[in-house]
């Protein structure tokens, strides 16, 4: 057995069903010993989108997502993917070819440093140096991805190692690393301080994040929130953990959420903070929040417990497993009041001002396609104004929410709608973008086509990059620098070049049955949606 071989196999003990990847010298001999075993291969058409397919895959699947490249310039290109899924804490083993171990350090021919030059974005990397090291490396590399805060590892892999003969493949039934023993179980006496804190509050708020989810504890908080009756909140990457509609639920918060949400966290005198940060895009001001206010903050990673404001009631573990010892407590809490006073909040929300009637309202538009869309349908936002939109108008019914939160990755949700089609092959799936980060991956139609995935485009076409346009409007008095998408293609003649089917909207009238028609079809196709090039997120 080949180095490369065991690699394959390392895949096939993790049950790995999937990996996206493009091929180069440097790690064909990998991709070579894949034809051996029934792991299905995906070739993306740049290898940013590969980091971006395991990332939609793994948040999907629950399962680590995995993607392959080269040496050199493939492994490069992975930076930032790798990158936006260490900000949303998504694991990944990302494997890269290396040049010859004997010519590492002396400029050859698609040399670059990948474990060097990724050390800001991977909880840990390997440069494999042992070929018998490979089973080793690879158990741990699944198991660092996968338990304590969850995120990207990497193996990179010489070609004279992936060549090399291993004298004995022995796959290792556990892990044990002394350095990394993470925390899973909540500490009793935290968890009695938290339910002694709900039963003196009269104002508390629970705020969701994206570490709700990657646990796969949305159901146990849910069921917390609705046993006592406290209402709740999400940043960004927490959008799915309770259905748009429940009526405890009352939006996002931070600088482009609900009014009415942010008002509940300013006026809450318990805010129990799940699975998120205390960072910028959900609390600008965290030490105002602070002033009168309890704050419980469960986490399963203890660098963010107080990093950016103290708590109160620090609360360490596995959110599944904390919510799990949680349920054997009980507190008093009346929270009627409190609910109601934040629904009049609701009610008297301004209304978003409509654009003008020749284009289409994109918030409008948002809400129509989420009524329409199959209960447990995977909506994939990418960044940008189409991102606000989407997180502000979007309706969770019982399916997901996927998004770049923490890097903000224009381009991200056409590779990760593929990645979550992987995950999920009976699920409807949509991706939105803006015309811009469209043109950042919409070279991923071709894998689409090639794959037939029946996944649904949308692309708000303004003619602008919206968000920063919106931004140098409001800072620089619409003095605009290079936000222009003059010289875009046409979506129609694009479209057709890639043989997937077509639709335009021009304005709101007709929309609902182009929408019908749209998520009917067959196989792929891309809806082109005009909207107001002055049009504003709020």
């Amino acid at each position: 057995m080949l180095g490369a071989d065991a690699m394959a196999k390392c895949l096939l003990e993790e049950q790995v069903k999937v990996v996206f990847g493009y091929p180069g010298v440097a790690i064909c001999p990998f991709f070579n010993s894949m034809l051996s075993v029934d792991i299905n291969r995906v070739l993306v058409r740049t290898e940013q989108n590969a980091a971006h397919m395991a990332n939609g895959y793994a948040r999907i699947s629950g399962k680590v997502g995995v993607c392959v490249a080269t040496s050199g310039p493939g492994a490069t290109n992975l930076i930032t993917g790798i990158a936006t899924a260490y900000a949303d804490s998504i694991p990944l083993v990302c494997i890269t070819g290396q040049v010859d171990s004997g010519q590492l350090g002396s400029d050859v021919f698609q040399e670059a440093d990948i474990t060097g030059a990724v050390e800001s974005f991977v909880k840990y990397s390997y440069l494999v140096k042992n070929v018998e090291d490979i089973p080793r490396i690879f158990k741990e590399a699944f198991h660092i991805a996968s338990t304590g805060r969850k995120g990207p590892v990497l193996i990179d892999v010489p070609i004279d190692i992936q060549n090399a003969a291993i004298s004995k493949f022995s796959y290792p039934a556990e892990v044990n690393l002394r350095t990394y023993k993470p925390t899973v179980s909540g500490h009793v006496v935290q968890i009695k301080k938290v339910i002694k804190a709900i039963g003196r509050a009269q104002r508390p708020i629970i705020c969701v994040g994206g570490g709700v989810l990657l646990s796969e504890a949305s159901e146990n908080v849910r069921d917390f929130a609705h046993k006592y009756g406290i209402p709740v909140v999400s940043t960004l990457m927490g959008i799915g953990v309770m259905p748009t509609k429940d009526p405890l639920y009352f939006g996002m918060v931070g600088n482009n959420g609900k009014p009415y949400a942010n008002r509940a966290m300013n006026e809450s005198d318990l805010i129990i903070m799940i699975g998120a940060r205390v960072a910028d895009r959900a609390i600008s001001q965290p030490d105002l929040i602070m002033d009168n206010t309890v704050l419980v903050h469960i986490d399963v990673d203890p660098a963010e417990i107080g990093k950016n404001v103290g708590p109160h009631i620090p609360l360490v573990g596995d959110i599944n497993t904390i919510f799990e010892q949680i349920k054997k407590y009980e507190a008093e809490c009346n929270c009627n009041e409190w609910v109601e006073t934040l629904n009049g909040y609701k009610a008297d929300a301004p209304v978003r001002k409509k654009p003008r009637s020749e284009y289409v309202d994109p918030a409008e538009f948002i809400r129509m396609l989420s009524e329409k869309l199959d209960d447990d349908a995977i909506y994939v936002a990418d960044v940008g104004q189409n991102q606000m939109w989407s997180c502000g108008y979007h309706i969770v019914k019982a399916g997901r929410f996927l998004t770049s939160g923490g890097m903000g990755t224009m381009g991200y949700s056409i590779p990760a709608a593929i990645g979550a089609r992987a995950a999920a092959p009976g699920r409807q799936i949509v991706a939105v973008c803006g015309d811009g980060s469209f043109q950042m991956s919409m070279m991923e139609l071709a894998t689409m086509q090639q794959h037939k995935l029946p996944i649904k485009t949308i692309i708000f076409h303004n003619g602008y990059l919206g968000l920063v346009r919106e931004y140098q409007y409001n800072t620089y008095k619409g003095n605009y620098s290079v936000v222009d998408l003059s010289g875009s293609p046409d979506f129609g003649k694009l479209s057709s070049a890639y043989d997937v089917p077509f639709m335009k909207l021009e304005n709101m009238d007709g929309a609902d049955k182009l929408i019908d028609d749209f998520l009917g079809t067959d196989g792929p196709a891309l809806m082109e949606v005009m909207i107001d090039p002055l049009d504003v997120v709020k």
